[in-house]
């Protein structure tokens, strides 16, 4: 080896000649890299965290449960002999959040679409500035909005249902009308609907513009242009945002306390004056609770914890799914 090859292979090593700089031992990226590894490992410190608590302050109550926690319906903590279950309060959740998104989620999908394809620029400005403020209101606004404002609506409405469709089950209740699972899932509908919306109208806004361009070029109306690009394109995204809006339906407090009947029973009628829901019946009765019935409720909230994070896992794999296929048929 020459004493010019020699030379450059020192250089080189040293980090001249194009060889790489030494890496440093604390470098900005190291340290960046750590607080963020740090942060995300946190959040799961946090759901442990959570679960442990509900674990352990549950456990005194379902010990000395004598029905099936699961299986009972009604929901007496008092006496020597509780008898309680979230069996109806489970049915109750799970109830009025699916009737909410049902409500919902089309009529969001199309406000979405209107302000990122239909509506003028301003007016699509203006609009979802808006929507974004709707999402800001507190959600014992609308449960008093709801609850003193829809109660006469929703009692004649329920008595037309009842009168042009009572031979189905879900609108064959006689009455006593107003506060139940119709009221109370129509104002769930209007509080997530600005989830879902500005969502959704985020995610359209970033199909890329090569994709619709080549729709319209084939002949495409706005319409199957955005069916067949815009649709396919953020399905992933709208998945998310009803995600989203079903975990913000299945927490939902205030509002469904204010505006359901608070009975416990498993009934697919929506016109009754009937319904609870887990949250509703933690925040209606922890505060007069002694502290078994504390127990008992906070055992109630970790069925909550479960259910909600069952769905997030759920939307979470979907969406995984999705972007797989996506990158694979790319």
């Amino acid at each position: 080896m020459s004493q010019q090859t020699q030379h450059a292979t020192s250089a080189g090593s040293t980090g001249g000649g194009g060889g790489l700089p030494p890496r440093k031992r604390f470098s900005g990226d190291m340290v960046f890299r750590w607080a963020a590894t740090a942060s995300g490992s946190m959040v799961l410190v946090i759901i442990a965290a959570i679960a442990a608590f509900l674990i352990v302050k549950a456990i005194p109550a379902i010990q000395k449960d004598n029905s099936n926690f699961f299986t009972t319906k009604e929901w007496f903590t008092d006496g020597d002999q509780p008898k309680f279950g979230i069996a109806a309060t489970a049915f109750g959740t799970v109830l009025t959040a699916a009737i909410a998104l049902i409500l919902s989620v089309p009529v969001a999908l199309g406000i979405a679409l209107c302000l990122s394809h239909y509506a003028h620029r301003r007016v699509a400005s203006v609009l979802g500035f808006v929507i974004d403020l709707l999402a800001a209101v507190p959600s014992v606004v609308f449960g008093l909005w709801g609850r003193d404002y829809f109660f006469d609506p929703i009692t004649n409405l329920s008595k037309w249902l009842h009168d042009v469709a009572g031979w189905l089950p879900i609108f064959g209740s006689e009455g006593p009308y107003g506060k139940g699972i119709l009221l109370g899932s129509i104002v769930l509908a209007i509080m997530i609907l600005p989830i879902v919306t500005s969502l959704s109208r985020e995610v359209f806004l970033q199909t890329p513009p090569e994709n619709q361009e080549a729709a319209l070029a084939l002949g495409s109306t706005k319409w199957e242009m955005i069916r067949t690009a815009v649709l396919p394109y953020g399905r992933a995204g709208i998945i998310a945002s009803v995600m989203l809006g079903l975990g913000r339906a299945l927490g939902e407090t205030i509002a469904l306390a204010l505006t359901l009947g608070a009975v416990f029973k498993i009934d697919f009628d929506l016109l009754g004056s009937n319904g609870v829901t887990i949250a509703s019946n933690i925040a209606s009765r922890f505060g007069e609770a002694n502290e078994f019935g504390r127990s008992a409720l906070i055992a109630s909230g970790l069925v909550l914890f479960t259910i909600t994070l069952v769905v997030n896992m759920a939307a979470r794999a979907i969406i995984y799914r999705r972007r797989e296929f996506v990158g694979g048929a790319a």
